[in-house]
């Protein structure tokens, strides 16, 4: 039990109350203290019942669910309603859109009680022809049940990548006199995990997989494993496994070869051959080795994607990688004046605390009134707490930013004379997201020719494993940045990593600088950094195209240029 769990299951229990009309009273009551519950810095876990009871809105019913959280990891009230509650229903409840309503209101008048059954009864028409639903809601439960499903048994590095990291070192302790190393889409730094892989090596292969059945993380499924592998599913996880055994002689071959993603390995080295065929065909201690062998220049393992990485190294192009030292400050983060867990002073004196030059305050806008958007008043307000702390906190700097709403049109949310308030202005799209392609680019682009948009945020909107971003043309996105010498942000926060990778290298050909930004909405959050930083490298992202590698002075000499050249322009 921690933390996050505890907040899961009272959250639970509030979406299960709903479902079955239990008291609206308590149901508020309930969501209150969860409320507070997010909102504070402790961990419930290291809180007292005295510390936990002068929390607002934390009464007898929550400190006695809490107690028993930590004691057996469930509470009455939530054993009574999931007792009640068909299994699969608790699956619907996760569906995205779907809120204990809407659910209750299938589970009534349809019988369903299994995202099987939904699925059944969407396709079917059924679905639609309830009273406030239709066919456009229809249609979008399909859509999420289908994405579900497609990525059920993934996760996102940042979620698994202590266990695996830990499982490696575990396997490397246990098992004597072999060689071992995690590859895969683990070993490329991919975003999405589908599989975990390691591979090992030694000259007495029966002796370590005789141990490997022992280990209780691993569920080996004799049917689809071979004298060469073992597969299964890990046992605490829905993820699948690979074990993969070779000689100690193989081992810098195959490691080479179960790293790389397959187009990568199908990469034409010469007319004829490929890097496949190379790995055959010469014997090498390391990957060094091996791209000397070939005239390579060496091709970092995150980078061996299949794009035109061969073709790079060939002429020694491949560039110095953007390293996370190489950031001197932190750019789109949220704190209390909208709907961030932590003060401005905390979010700056944090900043300042892990080595960082400045830090970029970027607050939600107005529009966003679900997320505690600033109106006017509250803008200038925070701008003089800005100025108050730059001069207590000097030569460390805040930097007054906005993350502002692109709104349907493609307008930003505050009149001009207020835009010119900011030093730079994150803009993004909240609101409005079932667009087609043609609509989604060209409400960015209308924000891109805005030239108070410093940056364009979480291009796609996308949530990882839990939704699709909006499609857009981002090949006509990068190229208008270009004209209008707009940043791109990559989003730094695990569950977006957008812009995708996969764009970097155009965007760094069309001149265009991106930022490493977490979108922080609490200290911690500014640890996601590294994740940004991965996925950048993974596109060949340099120091020299990172903005926010920028020092304290450079980066305020760039907001000022561009402040001037509006003002000019107007």
């Amino acid at each position: 039990m921690d933390h996050k769990t505890i907040l899961r299951k009272i959250k639970l229990c509030i979406q299960l109350m709903e479902l079955h009309d239990e008291n609206s009273f308590k149901i508020r009551s309930y969501q209150s203290a969860l409320n507070a519950l997010e909102r504070g810095d402790a961990d419930i876990m290291n809180l007292s019942e005295s510390d936990l009871s002068k929390i607002p809105g934390v009464g007898k019913r929550i400190l006695e669910a809490i107690r028993s959280l930590k004691e057996t990891e469930s509470f009455a009230q939530l054993d009574q309603l999931i007792e009640k509650t068909p299994q699969g229903i608790l699956e619907v409840l996760q569906i995205k859109g779907l809120g204990p309503k809407k659910v209750k209101t299938l589970w009534e008048e349809l019988g369903i009680t299994s995202t099987h059954e939904l699925m059944e009864a969407c396709q079917s028409g059924k679905v639609a022809k309830i009273k406030g639903f239709g066919e456009k809601t229809q249609e979008t439960i399909i859509q999420n049940l289908e994405f579900k499903a497609s990525n059920a048994g993934k996760w996102l590095y940042a979620d698994i990548e202590e266990v695996i990291d830990s499982l490696t070192h575990k396997l490397s302790e246990q098992l004597a006199e072999t060689e071992l190393d995690a590859v895969g889409e683990f070993a490329r730094k991919m975003e999405i995990i589908s599989k975990a892989e390691w591979l090992i090596s030694s000259e007495n292969l029966a002796s370590v997989k005789k141990s490997l059945k022992t280990l209780p993380e691993f569920a080996i499924d004799l049917s689809q494993s071979s004298p060469f592998c073992f597969r299964g599913k890990m046992k605490e996880l829905d993820l699948n496994f690979a074990i993969h055994f070779c000689s100690k002689q193989d081992f810098p071959r195959k490691k080479y070869a179960l790293s790389a993603s397959p187009l990568h390995l199908q990469s034409f080295l010469t007319e004829k051959e490929t890097i496949a065929d190379q790995l055959l065909k010469n014997g090498f201690k390391d990957d060094g080795e091996f791209f000397n062998q070939n005239n390579l220049q060496f091709i970092p393992i995150e980078m061996r994607e299949g794009l035109d990485e061969i073709l790079l190294a060939k002429e020694s192009k491949i560039p110095d990688l953007l390293e996370e030292q190489d950031l001197k400050g932190i750019l789109h983060n949220h704190s209390t004046y909208s709907d961030g867990k932590h003060s401005l002073r905390q979010m700056a004196e944090y900043c300042k605390e892990l080595g960082y030059e400045y830090l970029g305050i970027s607050d939600h806008s107005r529009t966003a009134s679900y997320a505690g958007g600033l109106e006017i008043e509250k803008v200038l307000k925070q701008h003089e707490e800005i100025n108050a702390l730059n001069q207590e906190l000097a030569p460390f700097k805040i930097f007054k930013g906005i993350e502002s709403d692109i709104l349907g049109d493609g307008s930003l949310d505050y009149p001009d004379e207020i835009l010119a308030k900011f030093d730079f202005i994150v803009s993004s799209v909240h609101s409005i997201l079932n667009m087609d392609v043609t609509r989604a680019t060209n409400r960015l682009l209308t924000a891109i020719q805005n030239p108070y948009t410093t940056i364009l945020g979480h291009p796609t909107g996308r949530l990882l494993l839990r939704r699709e971003g909006y499609p857009i043309d981002h090949k006509a996105i990068i190229d208008a940045c270009a004209d209008h010498e707009v940043v791109i942000e990559i989003n730094a926060n695990p569950w977006r990593l957008d812009l995708d990778w996969r764009w970097v290298r155009y965007a760094m050909e069309k001149g265009v600088k991106l930022a490493i930004n977490p979108d922080a909405h609490e200290m911690e959050g500014y640890r996601d950094m590294k994740y940004g930083v991965l996925v950048g490298r993974k596109g060949g992202l340099t120091k020299e195209m990172t903005l926010n590698a920028l020092n304290r002075e450079e980066i305020s000499t760039y907001f000022e240029n561009r402040k001037n050249k509006i003002k000019i322009n107007s």
